[in-house]
């Protein structure tokens, strides 16, 4: 009987197939190429040509050269909460894989039992009560399953590629996140820049307001520039303060990002325009790359699969299940004599359920499964298209911001030079105290207008970076 058994159950399992779909990966719908751009120059006045690798070979480390941000990445791979979710949710999905797999072979019992029952008098055949008592030991396989048309099999398939698709949004958690700490500090360092520049423009501008107010003491000065010096030394005052702000509400993201406090004082600087030169020069490749660069296009196709899968299931559930029972072992009214020769026991229950009638809930749900399969194209064409535009705004970024660095610097040499002649001509009496304050507050602006042309290049080589699939090693 065992032999019987083994032998449909081995049958059962080699024969077993799968009436899903045959997988076809949707067309990619985005342009075989970028948008044509003008090339890309670089703000220290050279076009970076070493820039041959992928964004995948690269490093985030290589990539990364401030020995504190790579501080602070390593630390955030370490801490950051949402990752750690994101790594637990592996788990989870190994475990519902594990447990779905674990269907497509039959699970093994062992048991062991006693039952005592009282037969009442006018129901023996002595007429007196009798107390029966039963002992069995066997082994036995329960309700397993032949999976003849595939059910079983396309669930685990189904559970495989969820799991799969978990671990790929791990990484693409990974990617984010590693650009994100990489902006965060480099934001912050932006503001400290900025703040530090407001500083001296206040305590110059102060200088220049004690001055002013000596000199109207004496006569020599009108209560006219005094205002106008007090406004411009109050409007750097208030520019230090906000930038003060920004910049310890910049901290604070990213403590959240790296999910500890920093173990040092905020320190280090922006990017030179030789090192955004060289985060920028990483090559965009064709949008096909895309497919197998960036982790969350393959958790979406990954998901596809599975809604693919699931049809499959969906489909044998209109087919006949085939379920089998099985046991050997021994009975005995007594324990002592369990496992006496004599003793033996087996039985052997195949059974089919044929749906019949089920009043339209196969059909529904098949109907279901097929929607759920075109929700995942949506969503994995729609993944494709996202990551396209990304990598589509870095490109452009990139084409435009160097020269928009080149010439923001160049409005502040100019309005240095400005500010230079205007204070000659007002100190040989040909201009006014106006101009020169008028030129004092457009310095000011250029100069903090630079801080923030250079941070936005700093994170659209980062942005581009990030959306090419770089920052996982």
């Amino acid at each position: 009987m065992m032999k019987t058994t083994l032998t449909v159950l081995a049958a059962a399992l080699l024969s077993a197939c799968s009436m899903a779909p045959t997988y076809e990966r949707p067309a990619a719908p985005v342009a075989e190429g970028y948008p044509a751009l003008p090339a890309a120059g670089g703000a220290s006045g050279a076009v970076n040509a070493t820039g041959t690798r992928p964004a995948t070979d690269i490093g985030w480390r290589e990539f990364f050269t401030d020995q504190r941000l790579q501080q602070l990445i390593a630390a955030a791979l370490d801490n950051n909460r949402d990752l750690r979710t994101a790594a637990l949710r592996i788990e989870e999905a190994r475990g519902a894989y594990r447990i779905q797999r674990a269907d497509r072979l039959p699970t093994l019992n062992a048991t062991l039992s006693e039952s005592r029952a009282r037969t009442p008098g006018f129901l023996s055949a002595t007429g007196q009560p009798v107390v029966g008592e039963r002992f069995d030991a066997g082994v036995g396989i329960s309700s397993f399953e032949l999976d003849f048309f595939g059910r079983v099999k396309s669930l685990s398939d189904a559970a495989l590629n969820t799991y799969l698709a978990t671990d790929e949004a791990r990484q693409a958690a990974q990617i984010s996140l590693v650009a994100e700490v990489a902006k965060g500090y480099f934001t912050e360092r932006a503001f400290a820049e900025q703040y530090d520049l407001a500083q001296r423009t206040y305590e110059a501008r102060k200088r220049t307001y004690d001055l002013t107010k000596q000199r109207v003491d004496v006569g020599a000065s009108s209560r006219l520039d005094l205002r106008s010096n007090e406004q411009l030394m109050e409007t750097a005052r208030a520019a230090a303060l906000a930038l003060a702000r920004q910049r310890a509400q910049a901290e604070n993201a990213l403590t959240l990002l790296v999910g500890q406090p920093p173990a040092q004082a905020a320190s280090g600087a922006m990017a030179t325009d030789e090192q955004i030169d060289a985060m920028s020069a990483v090559p965009e490749g064709l949008p096909s790359d895309l497919l197998a660069r960036r982790p969350d296009i393959r958790s979406a196709e990954l998901r596809l699969k599975a809604a693919n899968a699931n049809i499959g299931a969906a489909r044998a559930a209109f087919f006949p299940r085939i379920s089998l029972t099985a046991a050997v072992g021994s009975t005995s009214p007594a324990f002592s004599q369990l496992f006496d020769s004599g003793n033996s026991s087996w039985s052997f229950v195949p059974q089919l359920t044929l749906p019949i009638f089920d009043t339209g809930r196969n059909s529904a749900n098949l109907d279901v499964s097929k929607v759920r399969k075109n929700i995942a194209v949506a969503d994995y064409e729609k993944t494709i298209q996202t990551a396209f535009r990304e990598v589509a705004d870095a490109l452009a970024a990139r084409a435009y911001l160097g020269e928009q660095v080149v010439a923001q610097r160049a409005v502040q040499d100019a309005q240095a030079d400005r500010l230079k002649l205007l204070q000659l001509r007002f100190e040989n009496g040909v201009a006014s105290s106006l101009d020169v304050l008028d030129a004092q507050r457009e310095l000011f602006s250029a100069e903090q207008s630079l801080v923030q042309a250079r941070l936005l290049r700093t994170t659209s080589a980062i942005d581009l970076y990030r959306a090419l699939g770089g920052g996982m090693k």
